[in-house]
Order: structure tokens, then C-alpha cells, then sequence
């Protein structure tokens, strides 16, 4: 008991001991933790950080486990709880504030309404049963306070459904004055959750925190106490990894488990040690070798997965080994999550390397290997699973004398008749003239004012094959991590039969590299572009134009290709920005004597901004508090990756499951962030449930029909978007089914379903030039095909998944796209770059593009989050949680379109500024007041907006 907070203590009784959870059912499919993407074709504002949330045992003095300690990276990783929380920083002008501590920020806590409301972290996997930690925080308060608080620090220990509290320290603090709490812990036992808060004022009172620290104060001691406060990330979890104790620790899933020394007549042997293992008489291919791991294993902790492995049997020389975790929640829950896989075959050993991460906690957990077809041994020679070690961040390139827009082609103006080129293959080059004298559209939006094309144009002809074209060999002319662009113009002759697709295309050590697209039905010069980038030195690098037919004559002209200025873009958008995501505001002020309001002082600061920015997320993420507190924190708007796509939902017939899809809708709506339905249909038939796939057509138009009316009725108003039948421009498997007239009618019908939602085509390689498919003269013939038959078409869906992004192209597509007058959503926008400063400048320079564009009206990342995004080296935050160089790009950017400034109001009572649209707050500051209001700022028109402000 408390009986020197009796304030406390009561509200510690108001608060229920046993946390309730939420019934899941197990789930009749697997949930797969990795966001699928087979829409991008293949396997393949402040700047935040967060400190190292594993302890390393070697650092002295030691490390804090307090993430985000000092506040400079906002509240990034607290947790207010039940009550409002701000940052106070050092900036001039913001009055009535405590002294400033450290100098840099601190934390305010307001509106609280009981005494335990304060500010928490979870630091579940930062500490150790059996060490001892010690605590310390400087602490202040404010507000209708008479004398003296006490503030103290607590642990919530939640366990098994039960919660308890503990105490570790408090100090009284008087108003307007730091003071030192300081205390001490120590765990007996180690309880599923752990939560480190502050509290204790009465309500109504301010609570204000500053540089909280909590250390292991056992850490150097003795080797064997300090240790205990460390995770040691070197100890493989796996119990008998080499079989050296035989099988034991290890069991057969599905099927039986046998040693040897050797097999196959002694060809095959181990790499490692006397033994493997082999998983045999497999008659399924998720029957595999496993292993329980429980306890051993960490939630919100990454793991490296290392494997050794091999196939035999069957007559098969090479199959997928797959490594899985098998995963049951407290609740009953059932998770399958793919760590990675492999192509293993009967003749080597091969390594099979992943990583995983859990987000939630766990009742039971097993690894194991499958993926075979049945009748193949598994063989296994060594398991390991260790704590990932960190990746040290990439170094910003250094690039020298980039020479922007200087074309890396040699002789492209053909003065020199074909010198520098060569025929690839056994096809004639010749010159000849009557190509256009100007830059195509793209090129010239980069380049601006250039020198006129001489009008020459290469000739081939006598083709045999697609690929025989024009050639030059370019190795020496690049630079590692430069972006270029590739732009030309092409046209075909004579004697085709359809229409032809042209490439610019890149041979990098014999790998080919897409350079650009287009698709050509009749005999006029077509502008192709597009973009390329190279981040590992090559041996060889050939351009070459290729694609027609055999036969038919190739003709190009003025090709270029040149590194682009990113910086120069970026301030012709800003430029752009300022114009049409911006207003003209005047405050207009009243309610009190006139004489009293001239030189009053005035802080307007914006909140949020009013264009949508939102994420890709899935239903483990929300299990991961890290992970939700920076979801929250930084977007507004929300997309399922797979749960509420059909195959997930109902992936046997008549057996459904709206659970996940549930659970994150009803996050969403407490968050007061908006969602995205995607999808209701897939068009592409890879990702169509073997079920439906085997429907008849009667059949199948009954279950498309129940699926609208499921879906859409159990969810009516609550997704602000649908994309309605999902990359119709890379699939048909409805339409081959039920008929040319089966997307108006999805359309149609999920309107009439739910008329509030807006109905979004959605669709890839939209945007960059790199497929003849989805070119933005297609999508809008679609759009206008699908509207002409009463297709209510409400949205244009860019998906984004791009590499290597050029401004002028991405915009090209925009402005074509744009002619509609439909918003445009970038859905499931991600860059990819071993580089995390390129992968910054890759995804700067899309977000630049698309808030500078008057046509686009939101952006959605397909995931941030390291392990749960769909593509590799995409990712902004790391598996713990560490905001990498890419990710502070992105929260540079929001910081940047916040409007913040302040002054005095004139002589004619108004405030004036201009900011971007979206919600603010306003701070007025007389001598004998503080009031504050809040007020929006719309995109409705571009004149000034007058605001009247009642005081």
C-alpha cells in the first residue's frame, strides 16, 4: 500500500488486475508474416533513431535500455497513456514552458484525469530475471497545484492474463522545479511483458519528464553477474544442431527422421561433423524435420537462420527446401511464417540463409524444414539460429564529378556515320535521315535547354532475331549509384504483323537490364524512356535496341543516356509544392478590447498535414508495440497486405475468416486512421484459391456474386477506397471466365453494395516505363473502356513498386493519367537499394513527384517495417525497430510539409501566413491569458482563407 500517495493508490484499485484477451479462433490457413507481392514480378520530421535495444556486454559505462531517452527523436517509442503527450523544445517563442533541463527536449504530459496516467516504454525485451537495474529521471510538474507532488516510477508486469505493479522509486517535486527520481529494480522471474512508466500527480496536473535512464547496475561486477543482464547474441538456439547427440532434440513432421554417416553408396557424406540428418518417407510436402524452440526465442527480437542442406531420392535433381515457423499464440492462434527458402538439389550441399522476427507473444513455437515434393528425403547437416547481428549502416556514396546530363553515348548524333556502334548480330546498320530534330518530352523536361538532334538515324535491317539491334559498349561511362536516364526515339518499318514492342536494354555482365519500353502499331517516331542504375562494379556493360520482329527494320534515334540531377528537380517541386498544396491564411481576431490585441503574441503550429500518407500492414504487426507506436505516429491512412483478399478470407469454400481483417479494421478506427479495401478481386489467376480456379462458369458467377455481397455488406462504410478487381492490365482470369463485361459489372455491383466507398482501378509499372503492358495510354484506354460501360471508375490506383526512379518519367505518366480529372493514389509505393541513402534519395524523389502534382491525391507504402515488406532492401525501420538513413528521409519530408511559425497580431487585429492544408493549433499569449484554439486550413479554393478568431 501507498500511504503516501492515497491518490495514487486509489487509482491503482480503479484499474482491472486481469487483462482480458481476445478469443481468436485458429485460423484455417496459413498467415503468412511476409506481405505478398507477385505484382512486382519478382524473387527478389525529424530524423529519427532508436537506440540499441540489446545490451552489449563489453560496453562500459553501461548502456542505457531507455530507447529514445532524452526525447530528441520526439516520443518515439512512449507510450502516453490514457492522456496527452507533447514535445518542449528549445526553440524560441514557445513561452510558459519549464526551464529547459538539458538543454535539448523533454516530455509534457496534460490532460490527465487520474494519478497513474503518465508515460510508459515497453522494456519487455531489454532486461533479465536476476539482474538488478537501476533508475533515474529528472521529473517536473505544473498546473493547479498547491505545494508539492509525488511522482513516481512503476513496472507493470503483465503475465498470463494477470497484471501487477511494482514500485521503484519517488521523489516530491514542487511546481516550476526538476528534481531526481531515483530507485531500483530486480526481477525474480521473467514476465511476458514489462512496462516502465511514470505517474503519480493528482489530476489536472502536468507531468514533465526529462532524460530517463535505466542501466543493469550489476553489469561489471563479476562475469557472472553482468552477463545476466546482456543477451548473448552469439548462442545458437537450436538444442543439437550438428546431431552429434543424435536425434535427440529433434522430430519427424509428417514423417519419420533417420541418421547416417553416409548414403548413396558413400556419395553423399557430411560437410560438417560424422552426421545428417534425413527427414524420409515424406508423403506430403509440408512433412519435413522440426524442432521445438519455445522459450528460447525471443518476441520483437531479429534471428539469422543458417542452414545446410541437400535432396535425395525420388528421381529428383532439384526441389525448394523451405524453412518455416510454426507459431501458436496465447490466444489459440495459428501462424505460419516462411523464414526463407532455397533450390536445393541431390548433388551438393547447399546453405540456406533467412531471418525472422516474432511480434507478438507466444504459447508454442517450432522450426522446421519442408518444402519438397513427397517421396524426397530432406537431408539436413547443421541448424543454426543466432540473434542477427546488426548491419552496420551503408556510407553515403561518394560520387565524383558526376557530370549530370552529359550523354555517356558516344556518336549518338550519327555526325560520324556509324562509328562506335556495332550490329548485335548478323544484322546491317546503315544511317539515312528524316527523324525528328527535338528532344523527346522526358528528356528535355530533364535536361531543359539542349542542342537540336541532327536528324540522322540508324537503320537496321536484315534481323533474324528479336534481340538484333544497334550496339555500344558503355563499361567505362558509368558510375556506381548514379541514376540515368534512357531516352530515344524509336520507330519500326515495314511488314509487321501487330503491334511490336522496342527495348533499350543493358547487358551488365551478361545479366539483362531493362532500360525502357514501348510498343509501336504503325510507322511514326515513338518516344521511349526509362531509367537504370548500377550499385556493383561490372565487368562489361553493352547497350543495345532490340524487340521487333525478325524482319522487320529497326530505327532509332538520338539515344542518350546521362546520370539526372535529383537536387535540381527537387527545386523545381518545391516550387511546385508551395503552389498547389498550400494557402494564403489570415487570422482575424476578436472578443476582447481592441487596444489589448495589437502586439499580441501568436504561435501557430501545424499538426498534421492534410495529404494522405499511409502504410501496408498486417495483423502480426499490430501484436509488435514498436511497430504500431511508429505506424501511429507517422501515417494516416492504412492497407491490408493480404487480409482482405479473397484467397485470405475464404480460402477453403463456405469456410471464411474476417477475423484478421477485423482486428486491424477495429485498430484503424481506434487510431482514427483511415483504410484502404484491397482487394475484392485479383485478376491475375497465380493468386486466384485453387477453389475457385475449379468452379464451372454458373458456378463461379455465384461465387463472385457472394463475394461482393459478403464482403461489402459486412464492411459497408467502413473502407473509404476498393480496389476492385486488382492488375487487370496483367491478368484476365475472371474476364477469360465469365466475359468481357464481368469488371463493369464488379464495379457496378460493389457500388450499389456501398455507394460511400470510392472504386479504384490498380494496377503496376505504371509509371516508369518498364512494361508495354500497363503504359499510361493503356490504363487510360481501360479506365475509359470500363466507364463507357457504366463502370463507376472513382479512382486511378499507381502501385509503385519502381526502381531506380526519374522524375520527368514519373510525371510524364502523371499528367498523361491526369487528363481524367480522376485522383491518383501511388498504393503500394516501394524502393529498393542495397544503399540506404540511395534508397532515401529513390523514395524522395517519388514522394516529391507525387505531393507536386495536382493530380495525386494520397500515397501508401507497400510496409516500412524490415521482414514484412514484400521486396528486399526495401525497408525503413529494421526488425528492432532502428529508423535507417531511408527512413529519416521520409520523416524529413513530412517534417518539411508542416507549416510552423509564430509573431503578433497587427494593427488591424490579423495574423497572416501561409501554410499547407491541414489542421493546426493556435496559440495566443497575453499578459493576463493563454488561449489555445485549433482550426483547418482547406484546399477547397486558391484565395486567401479568412479565419475569424473569437478570444
Amino acid at each position: 500500500m501507498r500511504k503516501a500517495s492515497l491518490c495514487c493508490f486509489t487509482g491503482r484499485v480503479s484499474r482491472s488486475r486481469t487483462n482480458q484477451k481476445h478469443k481468436n479462433p485458429p485460423q484455417p490457413q496459413r498467415s503468412e508474416e511476409k506481405m505478398e507481392n507477385p505484382s512486382t514480378k519478382t524473387e527478389n520530421g525529424s530524423a529519427e533513431t532508436v537506440e540499441q535495444k540489446m545490451i552489449n556486454s563489453s560496453s562500459i559505462p553501461a548502456a542505457n535500455i531507455i530507447m529514445n531517452h532524452d526525447f530528441s527523436n520526439g516520443l518515439q517509442s512512449w507510450h502516453p497513456n490514457c492522456c496527452h503527450g507533447f514535445i518542449v523544445s528549445a526553440e524560441p517563442g514557445f513561452p510558459d514552458a519549464m526551464p529547459m533541463k538539458s538543454g535539448g527536449n523533454y516530455a509534457g504530459i496534460t490532460n490527465r484525469t487520474d494519478c497513474w496516467q503518465g508515460l510508459e516504454q515497453d522494456i519487455t525485451t531489454r532486461i533479465s530475471p536476476g539482474s538488478t537495474y537501476s533508475v533515474s529521471a529528472w521529473v517536473g510538474v505544473s498546473g493547479p497545484l498547491h505545494g508539492s507532488a509525488d511522482v513516481l516510477a512503476t513496472l507493470k508486469l503483465e503475465n498470463h492474463g494477470s497484471t501487477n505493479y511494482q514500485l521503484i522509486g519517488k521523489t516530491s517535486v514542487s511546481k516550476q522545479k526538476w528534481e531526481k527520481l531515483e530507485g531500483t529494480f530486480s526481477l525474480s522471474t521473467m514476465p511476458e511483458r514489462v512496462v516502465f512508466y511514470l505517474e503519480g500527480p493528482s489530476p489536472g496536473v502536468n507531468l514533465f519528464i526529462d532524460s530517463v535512464v535505466i542501466t543493469c547496475s550489476n553489469l561489471g561486477k563479476s562475469e557472472s553477474t553482468s552477463t545476466a543482464c546482456v543477451a548473448t547474441g552469439d548462442e545458437n538456439i537450436i538444442q543439437n544442431p550438428n546431431f552429434e547427440d543424435g536425434l535427440n532434440n529433434w522430430s519427424g513432421r509428417g514423417c519419420k527422421i533417420v541418421l547416417h554417416d553416409s548414403m548413396a553408396d558413400g556419395k553423399i557424406v557430411p560437410q560438417t561433423g560424422k552426421v545428417f540428418a534425413a527427414a524420409t518417407e515424406r508423403t506430403q510436402s509440408w512433412n519435413g524435420i522440426q524442432q521445438e524452440i519455445t522459450g528460447r526465442v525471443q518476441r520483437k527480437v531479429a534471428y539469422d537462420v543458417t542452414a545446410l542442406v541437400r535432396i535425395f531420392g525420388n528421381n529428383v535433381t532439384n526441389a525448394t527446401v523451405q524453412a518455416t515457423l510454426w507459431v501458436q499464440t496465447p490466444d489459440g492462434r495459428e501462424q505460419y511464417i516462411v523464414i526463407a527458402n532455397v533450390q536445393a538439389t541431390d548433388k551438393v550441399w547447399v546453405q540456406l540463409k533467412g531471418k525472422f522476427l516474432l511480434n507478438g507473444f507466444t504459447s508454442k513455437v517450432v522450426i522446421y524444414l519442408e518444402g519438397p515434393p513427397p517421396g524426397v528425403d530432406i537431408l539436413v547437416n547443421s541448424l543454426v539460429v543466432k540473434h542477427a547481428e546488426k548491419t552496420p549502416p551503408s556510407p553515403p556514396p561518394c560520387i565524383e564529378n558526376p557530370a549530370y546530363g552529359v550523354n555517356v553515348i558516344a556518336n549518338s548524333q550519327l555526325t560520324d556515320g556509324t562509328n562506335g556502334w556495332f550490329p548485335l548480330g548478323n544484322c546491317n546498320l546503315s544511317v539515312a535521315t528524316g527523324s525528328p530534330h527535338i528532344l523527346p518530352p522526358m528528356a528535355i523536361e530533364s535536361l531543359g535547354d539542349h542542342e537540336p538532334l541532327s536528324g540522322h538515324y540508324i537503320l537496321v535491317t536484315n534481323r533474324t532475331q528479336t534481340w538484333m539491334g544497334p550496339a555500344q559498349i558503355i563499361t567505362d561511362k558509368l558510375k556506381l549509384f548514379l541514376t540515368y536516364q534512357v531516352s530515344a526515339w524509336v520507330r519500326i518499318g515495314s511488314g509487321a504483323n501487330g503491334p511490336q514492342n522496342l527495348n533499350v536494354a543493358l547487358s551488365v555482365d551478361n545479366q539483362w537490364v531493362n532500360g525502357g519500353q514501348v510498343e509501336i502499331n504503325d510507322d511514326r517516331w515513338h518516344e521511349i524512356g526509362g531509367s537504370f542504375r548500377i550499385e556493383k562494379q561490372p565487368a562489361r556493360v553493352m547497350v543495345y535496341v532490340q524487340g521487333p520482329a525478325p524482319g522487320v527494320d529497326l530505327m532509332l534515334a538520338g539515344l542518350q543516356i546521362f546520370p539526372v540531377d535529383r537536387e535540381t528537380r527537387f527545386k523545381h517541386l518545391r516550387r511546385l509544392t508551395d503552389k498547389i498544396r498550400k494557402r494564403d491564411v489570415i487570422l482575424k481576431f476578436s472578443g476582447v478590447d481592441s487596444c489589448s490585441l495589437f502586439g499580441t503574441f501568436v504561435r501557430v503550429r501545424q499538426t498534421q498535414n492534410a495529404f494522405p500518407i499511409g502504410s501496408c500492414i498486417n495483423r502480426t504487426n499490430l501484436d509488435n508495440e514498436d511497430f504500431v507506436d511508429f505506424f501511429v505516429r507517422h501515417f494516416n491512412w492504412a492497407v491490408f497486405g493480404n487480409e482482405l483478399k479473397w484467397y485470405w478470407t475464404e480460402p477453403q469454400q463456405g469456410k471464411f475468416n474476417y477475423k484478421d481483417a477485423d482486428d486491424m479494421l477495429d485498430f484503424c478506427q481506434k487510431n482514427k486512421i483511415e483504410a484502404r479495401g484491397h482487394c475484392i478481386f485479383w485478376e491475375v489467376e497465380s493468386t486466384v484459391q485453387q477453389w475457385v480456379r475449379s468452379l464451372n462458369r454458373n458456378d463461379l458467377m455465384k461465387a463472385v456474386q457472394n463475394r461482393l455481397t459478403g464482403l461489402l455488406t459486412r464492411y459497408k462504410g467502413k473502407f473509404r477506397h476498393y480496389d476492385v478487381n486488382n492488375e487487370m492490365l496483367h491478368g484476365s482470369f475472371y474476364q477469360d471466365r465469365l466475359g468481357k463485361d464481368i469488371r463493369a459489372y464488379m464495379f457496378k455491383n460493389a457500388h450499389q453494395l456501398d455507394p460511400s466507398a470510392i472504386l479504384f482501378v490498380n494496377d503496376y509499372h505504371v509509371e516508369d516505363g518498364s512494361d508495354t503492358r500497363s503504359s499510361p495510354e493503356k490504363y487510360i484506354q481501360q479506365i475509359l473502356d470500363l466507364q463507357e460501360k457504366g463502370a463507376p471508375v472513382g479512382g486511378i490506383g499507381i502501385q509503385g513498386h519502381i526502381d531506380s526512379p526519374v522524375g520527368p518519367i514519373v510525371c510524364s505518366a502523371l499528367d498523361k493519367l491526369g487528363i481524367l480529372g480522376l485522383p491518383i493514389w501511388f498504393t503500394e509505393l516501394d524502393v529498393s537499394s542495397n544503399n540506404e541513402y540511395i534508397r532515401g534519395d529513390d523514395l524522395e524523389v517519388i514522394l516529391r513527384e507525387a505531393f507536386a502534382h495536382p493530380a495525386v491525391e494520397g500515397i501508401m507504402l507497400w510496409g516500412f517495417w524490415e521482414l514484412f515488406m514484400s521486396r528486399d532492401n526495401a525497408y525503413l525501420v529494421n526488425a528492432e525497430g532502428d529508423i535507417n538513413e531511408a527512413g529519416k528521409r521520409l520523416l524529413a519530408l513530412k517534417q518539411e510539409w508542416l507549416t510552423h511559425c509564430h509573431g503578433y497580431i497587427d494593427e488591424q487585429e490579423q495574423f497572416q501566413f501561409r501554410g499547407f492544408h491541414g489542421t493546426y493549433e493556435l496559440e495566443v499569449i497575453s499578459v493576463s491569458k493563454r488561449v489555445l484554439k485549433t482550426f483547418v486550413v482547406d484546399d477547397k479554393d486558391e484565395s486567401p482563407m479568412v479565419l475569424s478568431i473569437d478570444l
